[in-house]
């Protein structure tokens, strides 16, 4: 037999009591033997490491000034830059200490200058590569952008990194998880626990214009912070407010910011707009799920707000309260608001849906897939119309009414293939009827009323539209052929639709993404007419949604006869320069009267409505028609033969030389 200690045999006696003394006497020898070994090892590894530590400890200033250098020139190189210090050290083994930084690029203002600051580090976590800033004491950092004419000290930041881009080309998936996690793991581990910012100032100028935000003193303690703002915008001078805090270990920020009317600054300037509110608070949490998805849940709102930019409304819009309870789901692949966030407007509140998605991965051809969609059931129709922002629907200002509304909303565009657009938007009524109308009477086209023409938001020409008028037309006194002409070429079903067409929408919206601009409007004659009526003086971005409110009242209640409303048109209509209604348009072009018309003068005016000022583009220089005109002649003439209009024979004998201007 044989016993095996490490690694020394032994070889065993005969079973005597004398023999197995002298076997335990062995094995206690080589234990205290390996004993000794081993402790000479551990002491000799702590000595090592004592030495080293004491070795990086003294040194560790010039270890970072040789990493921070060595950085520095690659930063100077890539970006033309000039970066100098005064003196660059370690406090301790966890607190770097910098004073007198300066970044100056070449042949440009100073970007940056610091007189000093102190940051400490988390130095376990930063060994295992996690940046954790426990505390932040900084003094004197001036941030200034500065911009003349065309030239300005922040150029290199919008300059292509080499690097950046050759790593984006090598990976052609997008994978927005992995940025979000980026992002707020480098968030969360900058904001320090405790810290103290003073004398910080930021400046944008441009030319003689500037914005500077002055921070006299930002403390974080604990990791709750505060701080008084002093903003200087020209001649505005503004004090601000902000207090919040953070927790990075739950992933959660909160913070306001506020002020007795707050005005956003630079606004004005670069976009011409005036942005005003109370306060705003923002308050999110990052939580991870298994499956690899990052979920981003929190809350936003705004108290007080105020907006102006003449392309908006003429009148400064006021928002009382608007708030966003939001739940953002985040994929390698997409961006998502999922339906469980609210959104509070006034007294209004809805559940939107949205999605960002880039699909074509596999292919290589990578575009993006949207989703918008709001499903409202059924509700008090005055939250909605008692929360539409004053300013922003100045003809349903004080608009009453009762009943109940529901509401439904669906857009989906595939880049990938436009054809397969999906477009739905649908408002219901059940018991809803006008109380009383604001500022507007929404059924004054029924009688006759005054119409002012506008032109530039100028007015240029004021009619009545009814008999006192001259050259009123009553519709039994138009030509059926020039009635027909125009309904086919601008709306072929306005008797039986309710004043939208979501079919003409869609292949509108189709088209203009195809050609990247807005070339169709999909506008049915009850659209043209509540513009030309109720919104032509103001060409903003808010009509096209007061427009939409204003058509559905009136369809919905009928307020005006459909009959009437198409008289309207015709007799409001602009034809040529200073040329409005039926009756000026026969007579200019043709010296006829509206009844006289022939069935290519009545196409050829149906032709011209949608951009009367451009009617000579039709004709060459002997006064004919285009021969380019002639498809769209066939178009409508085929069209009148299968409403029975006109018969076969009288569509093929359409002939675009008939048409003579004699007016």
């Amino acid at each position: 037999k044989y016993l095996i200690y490490s690694g020394i045999r032994f070889k065993h006696p005969p079973d005597t009591k004398e023999s197995s003394l002298h076997l335990e006497r062995k094995q206690r020898k080589v234990k205290s033997m390996i004993k000794r070994k081993i402790t000479k090892v551990i002491v000799a590894c702590l000595m090592l490491l004592f030495l080293l530590s004491t070795g990086i400890f003294i040194f560790r200033g010039s270890l970072l000034r040789h990493i921070a250098d060595k950085r520095i020139v690659r930063l100077e190189q890539r970006y033309g830059l000039d970066i100098s210090y005064n003196k660059l050290h370690m406090k301790g083994l966890n607190t770097i200490s910098v004073d007198g930084l300066n970044v100056v690029p070449q042949k440009r203002d100073t970007l940056l200058s610091l007189q000093s600051l102190n940051i400490r580090i988390g130095l376990w976590k930063l060994l295992w590569g996690d940046i954790k800033i426990k505390e932040v004491r900084l003094d004197g950092l001036s941030l200034n952008f500065i911009k003349k004419d065309s030239t300005a000290n922040y150029d290199f930041l919008f300059l292509p990194s080499s690097e950046v881009t050759a790593s984006n080309e090598s990976n052609t998936s997008t994978d927005y998880t992995r940025r979000i996690n980026t992002t707020l793991n480098l968030l969360f581990g900058l904001l320090p626990g405790n810290g103290e910012l003073t004398h910080l100032t930021i400046t944008e100028r441009k030319d003689r214009n500037f914005v500077s935000l002055r921070i006299p003193r930002f403390v974080i303690d604990d990791y709750h912070f505060q701080s008084e703002i002093t903003v200087l915008e020209d001649s505005l001078n503004q004090q601000w407010n902000t207090e919040g805090e953070f927790n990075p270990s739950e992933r959660r920020l909160h913070a306001t910011l506020h002020a007795p009317q707050l005005t956003v600054p630079y606004i004005h300037r670069r976009f011409g707009a005036e942005v005003q509110f109370d306060s705003l608070t923002c308050d999110f949490s990052q939580e991870k799920a298994s499956n690899g998805l990052t979920f981003l849940v929190g809350q936003s709102e705004v108290r007080g707000l105020q907006v102006y930019h003449k392309r908006l409304s003429p009148e400064t819009i006021n928002l009382d309260r608007g708030q966003l309870d939001f739940h953002v789901n985040v994929s390698p692949q997409a961006v998502e608001l999922d339906s469980t966030s609210l959104v509070r407007f006034n007294a209004l509140t809805f559940h939107p849906y949205l999605k960002a998605e880039r699909v074509g991965e596999s292919t290589g051809k990578k575009e993006w897939h949207f989703i918008a969609s709001v499903r409202k059931p059924w509700f008090p129709s005055e939250e909605l119309f008692g929360s539409l922002p004053k300013g922003l629907f100045e003809n349903l200002e004080g608009l009453g009414t009762t009943g109940q509304l529901a509401y439904h909303f669906l857009l989906d565009v595939d880049f990938s293939q436009l054809d397969s657009l999906k477009f739905e938007s649908e408002l219901k009524e059940k018991d809803f009827r006008i109380l009383h109308y604001g500022k507007t009477d929404l059924g004054k086209m029924s009688d006759e009323f005054i119409y002012t023409a506008y032109e530039n938001g100028q007015p240029v020409y004021t009619f009545p539209v009814g008999p006192s008028w001259e050259n009123f037309t009553p519709l039994d006194s138009i030509s059926p052929l020039l009635q027909m002409s125009v309904m086919q070429s601008e709306d072929g079903a306005f008797f039986y639709h309710r004043g939208f067409l979501p079919d003409a929408m869609r292949e509108a919206l189709i088209h203009d993404l195809e050609v990247r601009k807005f070339a169709r409007g999909g506008s049915t004659i009850s659209m043209q007419l509540v513009k030309n009526v109720f919104l032509n003086r103001n060409k903003n971005i808010a009509r096209k949604l007061e427009e939409a409110l204003i058509v559905w009242l009136i369809e919905t209640e009928h307020l005006t006869p459909k009959a009437r409303m198409y008289e309207v048109y015709l007799n409001i209509a602009e034809w040529g320069p200073m040329v409005y209604g039926i009756h000026e348009a026969a007579s200019f072009y043709f010296n006829k009267r509206p009844s006289q018309l022939s069935l290519e003068e009545s196409i050829f005016l149906a032709s011209i409505v949608p951009k009367p000022k451009h009617f000579k583009n039709s004709f060459t220089a002997d006064g004919r028609l285009q021969e380019s005109q002639e498809g769209y002649f066939r178009l409508i003439a085929e069209r009148l033969a299968k409403k029975e209009v006109i018969t076969d024979a009288q569509a093929a004998q359409v002939n675009i030389n008939n048409v003579v201007l004699k007016g």
